[in-house]
């Protein structure tokens, strides 16, 4: 247990540490957000035409009200926290890499229902906007990283105890032979 939580402090600490910095934030964040932006516009599109997307910036052309995925609000924050969750817990990389993959998925999967969300509750009602995107939607994320974790953890196989099986009264080796 210790060794998961020094590990976890540790990939932490660096993930975020990595995520800021300008190099990573042009080649890897706005990127990405803009592609966050992108897929969001064309799921919104398959039920309401007239909406760009800019970059990070998606418009409605009827009205003009815009949202723009700011950091943290893409989902990078929840997947450095479930990336060091799972990488700091001893199981088998393939095990680690399955997770990762499913828990992108859900954590993207859930933050575009999000970003469209809000893309028309900012249309509708400031307040709620406002008391959705910085409580609400804050907190879903993140728990959607940590149910995804909880739910990669019952799905690992057991643990290797790297010993004879044992007959149930936890000394194996005093035991008779059992006849078939």
């Amino acid at each position: 247990m210790v060794r998961f939580f020094i590990v976890f402090v540790v990939l932490l600490v660096t993930l975020f540490t990595l995520e800021v910095t300008k190099p990573v934030q042009e080649h890897v964040i706005l990127p990405f957000t803009a592609g966050i932006a992108w897929v969001s516009v064309n799921l919104i599109e398959l039920f309401d035409s007239g909406v760009i997307a800019a970059g990070k910036v998606i418009r409605d052309m009827e009205s003009g009200f815009a949202v723009s995925i700011e950091p943290g609000c893409n989902g990078v924050e929840a997947l450095i926290i479930l990336f060091a969750a799972i990488f700091a817990f001893p199981a088998p990389l393939k095990n680690k890499l399955i997770g990762f993959a499913i828990g992108f998925a859900a954590i993207q999967g859930l933050n575009l229902v999000r970003i469209i969300s809000l893309f028309y509750m900012g249309q509708w009602n400031m307040t709620w906007f406002n008391w959705f995107h910085l409580y609400l939607w804050q907190a879903l994320i993140i728990l959607d990283a940590l149910v995804v974790w909880l739910i990669w953890l019952r799905m690992l196989p057991p643990p290797d105890r790297g010993g004879p099986p044992s007959s149930g009264d936890g000394n194996a080796l005093d035991a008779e032979p059992q006849q078939a």
